[in-house]
């Protein structure tokens, strides 16, 4: 468990956290604090951290602790990342089939620095769905159609 990363406490405080952010993207990690996966997903988020902080907000919450959103996004994985950007769920196509959250450790820190800008990026010009960095293919959110 990261002591370092900011923990959300409750409800309240996740829903005020997606709030209030306005200009960068509130990346949150959902699992258990005590697991392995979510630790080494801890540590991943630790170390780049400092490095998206421009364009990026980390926190964790312990699902066990605030269980508000289980049901609402399907919180069953032992390790979710999801993103936000001005009180908006941002989904991502990783090339998964599900594009509402990441739900495997990603300790690669490019790798996890790349995405969160792409979803930044793609967030500032009003999508709601962006691609895995280095694609040549997005979504507009409006009508589903691929652009170039």
């Amino acid at each position: 468990m990261s002591y370092v990363l900011p923990h959300l406490h409750s409800g309240w405080h996740v829903d005020q956290a997606i709030l209030r952010e306005e200009e960068r993207v509130v990346v949150i990690r959902f699992g258990r604090d005590a697991d392995d996966q979510c630790m080494r997903q801890d540590e991943a988020l630790l170390k780049i951290a400092e490095k998206v902080k421009n364009f990026a907000v980390i926190y964790l919450v312990d699902i066990d602790e605030v269980s508000d959103f289980n049901k609402m996004y399907e919180l069953y994985d032992r390790n979710t990342i999801m993103f936000f950007f001005r009180n908006k769920h941002m989904m991502m196509d990783l090339g998964t089939g599900n594009n509402n959250k990441i739900n495997w450790v990603l300790e690669d820190k490019q790798e996890l620095i790349d995405i969160i800008e792409t979803v930044y990026k793609g967030a500032k010009k009003g999508k709601g769905l962006t691609t895995q960095p280095n694609t040549d293919i997005s979504w507009d959110e409006e009508s589903s159609d691929r652009l170039p």
